[in-house]
């Protein structure tokens, strides 16, 4: 028997469990993706600035927080730099000290957590839309070479396991939180 005792949410209302049953590898690899999504923001909930920010194992920048800036970063190079084409646009934190989005600024308030979430599910929502345009076979350019965009969809799912498995052990030192 398995015990669902310090789940995040019952699990006839976890999200990832309301996508609809796919069929095709096209539908199969987006709802993995919206599925890692979802994960990605139930580990954050419920947590204050603070502990958004807190960094996981020093020296590490690793945070929940630096996760999801640095995940919003991911969505708009995927959608609108390989997916559009759009090579004009500057990468989302691209600074020195900003570190790909897990540099935080010194001060970490509500504000710019509100902040950080608002600009990652705009980021999500925009992707969704730039692969929906887009056929699954359609070739795009990353750095001189042409991949499917299967291949973009297959390498963000990549991209978010992995994050996904980096929250559940942050969120597992901030308060014991496990699994789901």
């Amino acid at each position: 028997m398995t015990s669902h005792e310090g789940m995040f949410v019952p699990s006839d209302q976890d999200p990832r469990t309301q996508i609809v049953d796919t069929r095709g590898e096209r539908a199969c690899v987006e709802g993995y993706l919206d599925a890692y999504r979802h994960t990605i923001a139930l580990k954050c909930e419920g947590l204050s600035p603070a502990q958004l920010a807190t960094a996981s194992v020093p020296p590490s920048a690793l945070s929940l927080l630096g996760l999801v800036r640095h995940l919003a970063r991911v969505e708009h190079h995927w959608a609108r730099r390989v997916l559009e084409g759009r090579t004009d646009l500057t990468r989302l934190f691209h600074g020195p000290d900003e570190d790909a989005g897990f540099g935080l600024p010194p001060e970490v308030d509500q504000g710019t957590v509100d902040e950080a979430f608002a600009l990652w599910r705009a980021e999500c929502a925009h992707a969704r839309e730039a692969v929906a345009a887009a056929s699954y076979d359609d070739l795009v350019d990353v750095g001189g070479d042409q991949i499917e965009v299967r291949d973009v969809l297959v390498h963000l799912v990549e991209e978010y396991a992995r994050h996904a498995g980096h929250a559940d052990l942050v969120r597992e030192c901030l308060d014991g939180r496990t699994g789901q």
